[in-house]
């Protein structure tokens, strides 16, 4: 029991939601490295208002990214994205983009990995080294909206996740010209001009 509450504390510990508002191109967040190869979320402050006017989580690697989804979802079984589209499972659930992203600079992606929620659908981890190159190509390419936190995007699998994570704190980048935000719910300029940020999560 004791070995399972310390595991626990030490798992609260590596990824305390760490929030930060959402800076612009030379606002930058960092990790902090615990020593044995985790690397946790670390705070630092932004200038200027927050997204959709609220803090975003930072994550500074994949099993950070996981670990916060699994506070309000689920997030498991996490793969490496080339694994998972070579895999049985993405011949009926392909994951969302593909690993050309990662090669291709201009979409600012460090790495990509796909995990399985409770309702047997994939959702899509991105880490992102740059997020106006991401913003921009989101736009340039047509893809119309993705969740997304400071430093880091979320392609949910399934309705049932989105609404999972509706408390997440991560907001909705929406690059859809067509896409209509109802009245009432926040929306502020992304980094990227056609691109919005809200907190209207559209199923």
């Amino acid at each position: 029991m004791r070995l399972r509450r310390a595991i626990t504390v030490g798992a609260l510990l590596l990824m305390s939601a760490s929030m930060t508002a959402c800076g612009g191109d030379d606002d930058k967040g960092s990790g902090n490295s615990d020593g044995d190869g985790r690397t946790g979320a670390s705070a630092s402050s932004g200038k200027g208002g927050g997204a959709a006017g609220t803090k975003l989580p930072e994550a500074s690697d994949m099993a950070s990214i996981a670990y916060y989804l699994n506070q309000y979802g689920s997030c498991l079984d996490l793969k490496q994205g080339a694994e998972y589209d070579d895999s049985s499972l993405a011949d009926h659930d392909p994951a969302w983009g593909d690993e050309n992203m990662t090669r291709d600079a201009a979409w600012g992606i460090k790495e990509r990995a796909v995990c399985r929620d409770d309702y047997d659908d994939s959702s899509t981890l991105l880490l992102l080294s740059d997020m106006k190159k991401f913003q921009t190509s989101m736009h340039a390419k047509n893809y119309g909206s993705i969740l997304i936190g400071k430093d880091f995007a979320v392609q949910p699998g399934g309705t049932e996740t989105i609404q999972d994570l509706k408390a997440s704190g991560l907001v909705v980048l929406s690059c859809d010209p067509e896409r209509k935000i109802p009245s009432g719910y926040k929306q502020e300029p992304a980094q990227v001009d056609g691109c919005v940020l809200t907190n209207y999560y559209a199923n």
